[in-house]
C-alpha cells in the first residue's frame, strides 16, 4: 500500500511539473517571422513568411506549442509562385493559417505583385493546392481568413482594414466589402485577425512597424463588420516602453491567439534577439505567451510569476500544456536521401531535410542526393551568389548568436573557373563567404567579405587534395571565417562585424542563413562539388 501511495504521489508531481516547468522564447529560433497559428484536436500548426526563399511557407506541428517540428511546405512547386527577382524585401509575406470542416487554408500575399491567393489541403504535412487567386483586392498584404458557420470571410488591409464575404471554392467576391478602420493611429497597422468569444467580435492587430515600436492593440464589436472600440489597456503586448527598453527581446507584434482544448489561450507572436547596438541578425523569430481574460472581457497576456504584464522574457515561468518534445534537427546533417510521396515538379522530391531552402524558383538539377550516396552534390550556376537571382545555393537558418558551422567538401570534381563555399548570407550584397575556387590550374581557399558594392578577400591559401573543411563561426560580436586541410587546425581568414548583416543596417525582413553553394565564371563548366556532411552547433 505505501509503495501504492508512493507511486501515485509521484506520478501526480511528475503530471504537474510537466504542466508547469515553462518554456523558453523563442519557441522557432532564428528566421521565423510573422508566425500564425491554428488548433486540430490536440494538435497545433503554425506557418510563416518566406519572403525570396523556396519553399515558401513552412508547416510546423505541435502538440504544446512550445516543442516544434517542421513537417512540410505549403507552397513547394513552381507553378505556386513565382519568386523571380525576389529578394528580402518581396516574395511572400505574411501568411495565416486556418481550419474548417476537414481543411487547412494558408491565404498570403506575394510582392511586388501584391497579389492575395490561397491554397489548401487536407493534410498540412503533404502536398497543398494550386493558389486560388483573390482577383478583387490587389494591394497591401496581411491577409486572413474569418470562418462563421457555413460563411468565409476575407479580410486584408489596404489602406484601411477591410472585409468581405468570400466564396471559399473560388476566392470571388459575394458580398460588399466593410471597412473596418485603421486601428488606433500608429503607423503600419498590419496581421489583423479575428476572433469570436462570448458574443464579442475581436479584431487584433499590430502596429508600429515592425522594428522596435511594433506593438499588439485588440479591439471589439458585437458586429462582425463593427464599429470596433479598443481596449483601454491598449497595447496589450509592447517591449517599447521604459520598462523593457533593457530587454533583449525587441520588436514584439503581428500576433495570432489560439485556444487549446484544456480552455487555456495564448498568443503567437514575432520578435527579435538584440546584440549590442540593438541590432540583429537572426531575423524575427517566434515567440509564446500565455492569455488570461479579465471579467470584463478584454484579454491580458503575460504577467504570471515574474513577467510584466502586457510583455514577455526570454525565461518564461508559467504552467504550460502537457510538454511533448519533438523531433530536433541534427547536429550533423549527413544528406541522406529522404523518399517523400509527392509531385516530382515539388521541392521535396529533391529528398532534401526540411528546414533547408534554396532562393528564389531554384534549377532542380543543380541539386542532387541520388549520384552519390551520403553526398549532397551541387552542379554550378553562372548566377553569383550576390545576384538577385537563384544561385545554387541551399541553407538553414542560423539560430543563437554564438554558432560554428562547418562542412566538409570532396573538392576534386571542381573545374577550372569554379567557385564552392560556405556562406553566413543576409542578403544578395551582404553575406560573409569561405571558397575555394580553381583558378590557372591551382586551388585556393579564401575568405569573401560582401559589403553592398565591396566585395573584399582578406586572405587565401593555396591548397593540395580533395577534400576542404570549411567553417564560419560567431560570437554574437565577429563572425569568423576559416579552412582547414585535415578538419583539425583550423586557420582564421579573416573576421567581421556581425552588425553589418543586422536588419538595422541592410534592411530586409529575414535573417542570416548558413549555407552552402557552388557558382562558376566560365562559359563551359562540367564539374560540380560534392558535400559530405555540414555540422551547426551552438
Amino acid at each position: 500500500m505505501i509503495k501504492k501511495v508512493f507511486a501515485v504521489a509521484l506520478l501526480a508531481t511528475v503530471l504537474t511539473e510537466m504542466n508547469a516547468q515553462g518554456f523558453k522564447n523563442p519557441v522557432l529560433p532564428g528566421f521565423h517571422a510573422d508566425p500564425s497559428v491554428c488548433r486540430v484536436g490536440d494538435d497545433f500548426y503554425l506557418v510563416n513568411s518566406t519572403f525570396q526563399y523556396f519553399p515558401g511557407v513552412p508547416v510546423f506541428h505541435s502538440k504544446d506549442l512550445v516543442n516544434w517540428e517542421q513537417v512540410g511546405n505549403c507552397l513547394t512547386r513552381p507553378s505556386q509562385v513565382d519568386l523571380k527577382g525576389t529578394d528580402g524585401n518581396s516574395g511572400i509575406y505574411a501568411p495565416t493559417i486556418r481550419y474548417n470542416n476537414g481543411r487547412f487554408y494558408m491565404v498570403t500575399t506575394v510582392f511586388p505583385s501584391r497579389r492575395h491567393f490561397y491554397v489548401w489541403t487536407d493534410n498540412p504535412a503533404g502536398e497543398w493546392s494550386e493558389p486560388i487567386v483573390i482577383d478583387f483586392a490587389i494591394g497591401s498584404c496581411d491577409p486572413t481568413l474569418y470562418f462563421e458557420e457555413d460563411k468565409c470571410y476575407f479580410l486584408w488591409k489596404e489602406g484601411e482594414i477591410k472585409i468581405c464575404e468570400i466564396d471559399v471554392e473560388t476566392g470571388k467576391q459575394l458580398g460588399e466589402i466593410h471597412y473596418l478602420g485603421v486601428g488606433l493611429g500608429g503607423r503600419y497597422p498590419e496581421g489583423p485577425h479575428i476572433y469570436k468569444k462570448d458574443g464579442y467580435y475581436y479584431l487584433l492587430l499590430a502596429e508600429g512597424g515592425t522594428e522596435h515600436g511594433h506593438h499588439v492593440n485588440i479591439l471589439r464589436s458585437k458586429s462582425l463588420f463593427g464599429p470596433y472600440e479598443p481596449n483601454p489597456a491598449n497595447p496589450i503586448l509592447s517591449h517599447f516602453n521604459m520598462k523593457m527598453q533593457n530587454s533583449n527581446i525587441q520588436g514584439l507584434g503581428h500576433a495570432d491567439l489560439v485556444q487549446a482544448s484544456d480552455s487555456s489561450w495564448w498568443m503567437i507572436c514575432l520578435g527579435y534577439r538584440t546584440s549590442g547596438y540593438l541590432q540583429h541578425v537572426m531575423g524575427r523569430e517566434t515567440m509564446l505567451a500565455p492569455v488570461q481574460w479579465e471579467k470584463d472581457g478584454w484579454p491580458v497576456v503575460g504577467g504570471s510569476q515574474g513577467t510584466e504584464i502586457g510583455t514577455l522574457k526570454t525565461d518564461m515561468r508559467c504552467q504550460t500544456l502537457p510538454l511533448v518534445p519533438m523531433a530536433k534537427d541534427p547536429i550533423r546533417e549527413e544528406f541522406n536521401y529522404i523518399k517523400r510521396d509527392v509531385s516530382p515538379d515539388s521541392y521535396h522530391s529533391l529528398g532534401l531535410p526540411m528546414g533547408w531552402m534554396s532562393l528564389c524558383n531554384p534549377d532542380y538539377t543543380c541539386y542532387s542526393l541520388t549520384e552519390r550516396k551520403g553526398f549532397l552534390r551541387l552542379y554550378p550556376s553562372k548566377t553569383d551568389l550576390s545576384a538577385t537571382a537563384s544561385p545554387t545555393f541551399i541553407a538553414r537558418r542560423q539560430t543563437e548568436l554564438d554558432f560554428t558551422a562547418t562542412a566538409l567538401l570532396d573538392i576534386s570534381s571542381l573545374t577550372e573557373g569554379m567557385q564552392a563555399g560556405i556562406t553566413a548570407y543576409a542578403a544578395p550584397l551582404n553575406h560573409y563567404d569561405v571558397v575555394v575556387e580553381k583558378r590557372n590550374g591551382h586551388t585556393f581557399i579564401k575568405s569573401n567579405v560582401r559589403l553592398g558594392q565591396t566585395s573584399h578577400s582578406e586572405k587565401e591559401m593555396e591548397i593540395n587534395g580533395s577534400q576542404v573543411w570549411l567553417r564560419i563561426t560567431s560570437d554574437k560580436d565577429f563572425y569568423y571565417m576559416l579552412a582547414s586541410i585535415d578538419g583539425t587546425n583550423f586557420v582564421e581568414l579573416a573576421k567581421m562585424e556581425y552588425r553589418f548583416l543586422s536588419t538595422e543596417t541592410i534592411g530586409g525582413f529575414t535573417g542570416v542563413m548558413l549555407g552552402l553553394f557552388t557558382q562558376f565564371n566560365n562559359e563551359a563548366v562540367s564539374g560540380y562539388v560534392d558535400v559530405d556532411w555540414f555540422e551547426y552547433q551552438t
